[in-house]
This record gives structure tokens, C-alpha cells and sequence, in this order.
């Protein structure tokens, strides 16, 4: 007993190393970029001068959040494969984006996606957006860091407050130093830490558990566990796919291709995004499946998550069927998951106050190139406090009111926001005032389905009784079905009071559609940006793929070093060789010395 308690000890000692070196690299990479943004279109959008692979690792990471590894692993422990219907939703989203999208937002041209807002629907909208996303999405990502620290701690024991403290200044310190180059290759090197480590997984479910066993040890239905009704289950999964592409196709999140190199990159982008969320659904909830089937206690291994205990699933399947030092790789897919989440996030809110409320409210558009960058450094510092603090206060709260109050805020006003902002490309004539009245409508229709059309109501009228899951997935249809229909059709309604706009709005309508429908080219050939880019970011990777073959001389309960050598070479292997990938490319093209 002594022994195994030696040996837990030093296993933690050792995930927590690997995390701490993470977090060092991730440091590294704000030096590396930090002589990147000396304007404020490298800070906040890299210039637009960014490859493919990055943008799309960097588009797929702000979709991506640690919740796939926690609350969607747990869902997947839980009810099997339905929780895949979201991120396949996301999946048809960016390919949605590659076929029509991603080349559309790359050519409004903008620092930020505010600006396209404004140069669309006029200054109204412009602010009304601002102080409709910015201030909600500082607190979403103290909420995000806040869940992250509690996982931390339920692992290595660590005070919940410090991994608050500790990541959130990473993050800030990244966002500051390098700006939207740094955060994107941030965002790069941690998609291949999150698919490196999803791949070893799914490679050890075959080897220990194999996908047969897992399907048929399951011990609850793989799709319809709770469910009476398997008609609801089908509308509920076309609802979830619905609102994915309004979620990856709106003119707010065109942040994520501004940063592209010119149209062909943005698209390459989308599709890259798209094809890893599609392999990745099927790849991601196999483990916490196979600990499902395994019959893991996952309250009595992490007793601290309390009722939140199956979002560990992810993690025990590491922890009990992968070598010593995989939980501390896990562990760092879970910080890569929220830092790309929060980095991508601080910078685009501190590029929208900075560009479009400092410069046109504050200043009146006389500010400088200078001044803008250093208001657009202060505010990104001052947003990552109140991050910090955001993740403290919830910290402190016992019953986690605040969470609970910005989740339901979210699901309030989310779908309401990304009707106009997604049709914005797509319908031209409407007066300026129909995007935020849209959006008022879409809040009174979310309070509606949420508060008065409840499932008790519904089941009243309708004479049936419903489940818990069920429940809960109706309250998320009733919304998303008034809102793809009353919600929509008010904004098309809208178009009967189009009058004509002011000249100056005229003219500004006129070369928004006019842009969108250039295509934005950059030279051909390989420039020394491109270059630069593949030969920091193939280092970068080459050092983390080389540190990761390492960790078989880390010593193994029952010295089973094979199985350590098996995964550590897998997951470092992949690292490596896009690194060394990357690298090789840096040097092609340059004239013989």
C-alpha cells in the first residue's frame, strides 16, 4: 500500500511537470512573436498575412473548448454518441464556410469583425454588438478558466485560485506580447497537442478495451438513453446541426479568417477546420465510452468534482488505461483547450473596444497608429484582470450562482445575436435599425420557450410525459424552432419598412458587397512571412515532439515500458514530424548558397 502511495505521488509530480513545461512553451511562443505587431492590424488580425494551416488550426481551436474533453466526454459517459451530433453540426458549419463563407469575411477587409458590422448595418449596430458580445465574452472566459482550475486542482491538488491566477496571466502575457500572430500560433501548436493526444487514446481504446467491446459493453443505450420519444431525438439532433452553422457562419466570428493571407488561404482554412472536427467526432468519445464499459467510478476516483465528477470520464480512461506522464499531456490538452479559447478571445475584445469604441466614440477617429496600439495593449491587460478576477469570484461562490446566471445568458441572447449577423452577407435590403431589433425579439422569444412553452406545459397539452433528457432537449428546440422561424422571418419582415439609407450609408452598403465579392490575392510564391512561419512554428514543434520521446525514461508501474514507449512515440511522433514538416518547407524555394 505504502508503495502504490509513493508511486501515486511521484505520478502526479510527474503530470505536473509535463503541464508546468507546457505552459513554459506556451511562454516561449510570446517571445518568438513578440516583434510581430507593430501596427494595430498585425496586433489584432496578424496583418491578414497568415497561412492556411494556421488560420484553420486557429478557427478550429476557437471552436473547440475544454468542454469536449470534460462536459461533452462526460455526456458521451453518460448517454453514448449523441453528444457527436454537435461537433458534426460544427463539421457541415466549416464546410459550409469553405464553400461560400470564410472567402466572403476574408474580403471585408477589417481589423476586426465589428468593422464589417458597421460598414454593413451603420454605427448603431456597430455599438450595439460591441456592448452585446465584448463584455459577456470577458466573463465566458472567466468561467472557462474557473472550470479548468477545478479540474486542476481535483487532479494535482493544486488551490484553485492559483491555476486561475497562473493561466490567466499566461494567457494576457501571450495576447501582449505577440498579439494575433502570437495567439494563432499558440492556437496551432495546441491543435496538434489536442489531436496528438486524442489519437494515442483512440490507438490505446483498440489495444486495451478494443471498439467492439466498447460498443457492446456500453452500458446504456448508444443513442436514445432516456429517450421515450425517438422522433424528438432526431428533431433535436437537426436543431443542434442548425444552430452549429449559425455558430461557425456569422459576420462576428469572421474574426477567425481576417487574420488569412488572402481568399485561397481563408478557404483552405475552413476546410482544414472542417475535416478535423469530422475526424475528431469520431475519434473523441470512444475513451470516456471504453470507461463507461470499463465501470469506472469516477465519484470515488475524483471526489472533489462532486456531482460534476462524470466530466472526468476523458481523463480516468488517461489516468487507468495509459503509461505515467499521459495525464500530464491530457492535463495540457485541457489547458491548451481553454487558453485557445481565451487567448483568440482577449485579443478579438480588445481589438472590437479598441477599434471600434475608443477610436470612433473616445477619439472620433483622430487617434494614432501608435495610440491604438497602446490603448489596444492596455485594454487587453485590463480585460485579463477582470478575466482573473471573474474566475476568482466564481471560485468563491459555493453554489456557483454566477455560472449558472452566464450560462443561461448565453443560451438566451446567443441565437438571437447570430440570426442577423449570419443573413448580413446574404440579404441587402433592410433598414440599419432591423439587426437590433431582431435581436431584442430573439430575447423575448428565448425568454418565452424558456419560461413560459416549458416541457410541463407542452406535456400538459399534448397528454405525455416526458424524461429528464428529455426535458432538457425540448426546452433547446422549442427556442432554436421559434427562433429559425419567428425570430428569422421578423428580420425578412423587416424588409417591407426599407425606405432607401442616407447617402454616406448608401455608399457604404454599396462597396461592403462590392468587396465581399473580390477576391482578396496575394503574391504568388513563397514571401519571407511564409517562411518565417513555418520555420518557428516547425521549431516550436520539433522541440515539443523531441521533449515528449522522452518521457518513456519516466519509470512505469510493473515496468511496462513498452506500452509507455507505444504512446509517448505516438503522440510525440506526430508532433514531430509536423514539425519537422513545417521546417523542411521553410527552405524550399531559397536560392542556392
Amino acid at each position: 500500500m505504502e508503495n502504490e502511495v509513493v508511486m501515486s505521488l511521484f505520478e502526479r509530480r510527474v503530470d505536473l511537470a509535463i503541464v508546468v513545461l507546457y505552459l513554459a512553451f506556451i511562454i516561449a511562443i510570446g517571445f518568438l512573436f513578440s516583434g510581430k505587431s507593430n501596427n494595430p492590424s498585425n496586433y489584432f488580425r496578424g496583418g491578414g498575412k497568415l497561412l492556411w494551416w494556421m488560420t484553420g488550426a486557429s478557427a478550429f481551436m476557437v471552436q473547440f473548448s475544454a468542454w469536449t474533453f470534460t462536459g461533452a466526454a462526460g455526456k458521451a459517459y453518460t448517454d453514448g454518441l449523441s453528444v457527436a451530433v454537435i461537433f458534426i453540426g460544427n463539421a457541415v458549419g466549416y464546410y459550409i464556410s469553405f464553400l461560400l463563407i470564410a472567402e466572403m469575411f476574408r474580403q471585408t477587409r477589417c481589423i476586426t469583425p465589428v468593422d464589417a458590422i458597421r460598414r454593413r448595418y451603420g454605427p448603431v449596430n456597430e455599438q450595439f454588438f460591441t456592448w452585446a458580445q465584448v463584455p459577456l465574452g470577458v466573463i465566458q472566459a472567466g468561467i472557462w478558466l474557473n472550470g479548468l482550475a477545478i479540474f486542476t486542482s481535483a487532479v494535482f491538488g493544486i488551490p484553485i485560485e492559483a491555476t486561475i491566477i497562473i493561466t490567466g496571466f499566461i494567457v494576457m502575457f501571450v495576447s501582449l506580447t505577440g498579439g494575433a500572430w502570437a495567439v494563432v500560433a499558440s492556437d496551432y501548436v495546441q491543435m496538434l497537442v489536442i489531436m496528438a493526444i486524442s489519437v494515442t487514446a483512440t490507438i490505446f481504446v483498440f489495444i486495451e478495451v478494443g471498439v467492439s467491446n466498447v460498443i457492446t459493453q456500453f452500458p446504456n443505450d448508444l443513442f436514445l438513453n432516456d429517450i421515450t420519444y425517438v422522433g424528438l431525438f432526431f428533431v433535436w439532433a437537426l436543431m443542434s446541426i442548425s444552430k452549429q452553422i449559425f455558430s461557425t457562419n456569422n459576420l462576428y466570428d469572421a474574426a477567425r479568417y481576417l487574420v488569412a493571407k488572402d481568399s485561397s488561404h481563408a478557404k483552405k482554412a475552413a476546410l482544414l477546420a472542417s475535416v478535423l472536427m469530422f475526424c475528431g467526432t469520431f475519434i473523441w468519445f470512444l475513451p470516456p465510452m471504453a470507461a463507461a464499459g470499463a465501470g469506472i467510478d469516477l465519484a470515488e476516483t475524483y471526489p472533489t468534482l462532486g456531482g460534476k465528477a462524470a466530466d472526468a470520464a476523458y481523463l480516468a480512461f488517461v489516468d487507468f488505461l495509459m503509461p505515467v506522464g499521459m495525464v500530464g499531456i491530457m492535463m495540457a490538452a485541457l489547458f491548451s483547450a481553454t487558453m485557445s479559447s481565451m487567448d483568440s478571445g482577449l485579443n478579438r475584445s480588445a481589438g472590437i473596444m479598441c477599434m471600434n469604441f475608443y477610436q470612433p466614440v473616445i477619439k472620433r477617429g483622430t487617434a494614432t497608429d501608435k495610440e491604438l496600439m497602446l490603448v489596444g495593449k492596455v485594454i487587453t491587460f485590463l480585460f485579463g484582470c477582470v478575466i482573473v478576477l471573474v474566475g476568482l469570484f466564481i471560485a468563491s461562490l459555493k453554489e456557483l450562482s454566477l455560472f449558472d446566471i452566464m450560462l443561461q445568458m448565453g443560451s438566451l441572447i446567443q441565437m438571437p445575436i447570430l440570426i442577423p449577423l449570419f443573413l448580413a452577407v446574404f440579404v441587402k435590403k433592410v433598414p440599419d435599425w432591423a439587426p437590433w431589433a431582431t435581436v431584442l425579439l430573439g430575447i423575448c422569444i428565448s425568454l418565452a420557450s424558456k419560461y413560459v412553452l416549458t416541457p410541463d406545459l407542452l406535456g400538459g397539452i399534448f397528454g405525455v410525459e416526458f424524461t429528464s433528457r428529455e426535458k432538457t432537449d425540448l426546452v433547446f428546440i422549442v427556442s432554436m424552432f421559434l427562433h429559425l422561424t419567428v425570430t428569422t422571418g421578423f428580420f425578412f419582415w423587416t424588409k417591407r419598412f426599407y425606405n432607401g439609407l442616407t447617402e454616406r450609408r448608401h455608399v457604404e452598403v454599396d462597396e461592403f458587397f462590392e468587396d465581399i465579392a473580390t477576391p482578396v490575392v496575394s503574391e504568388e510564391g513563397v514571401s519571407d512571412t511564409d517562411r518565417e512561419q513555418r520555420n518557428k512554428l516547425g521549431t516550436l514543434a520539433m522541440i515539443y515532439g523531441g521533449t515528449i520521446f522522452l518521457l518513456p525514461l519516466i519509470p512505469q508501474p510493473d515496468g511496462d515500458y513498452a506500452i509507455a514507449v507505444l504512446g509517448f512515440s505516438i503522440t510525440g511522433g506526430i508532433v514531430l514530424l509536423i514539425g519537422a514538416l513545417l521546417k523542411y518547407s521553410s527552405k524550399q524555394g531559397l536560392p542556392a548558397k
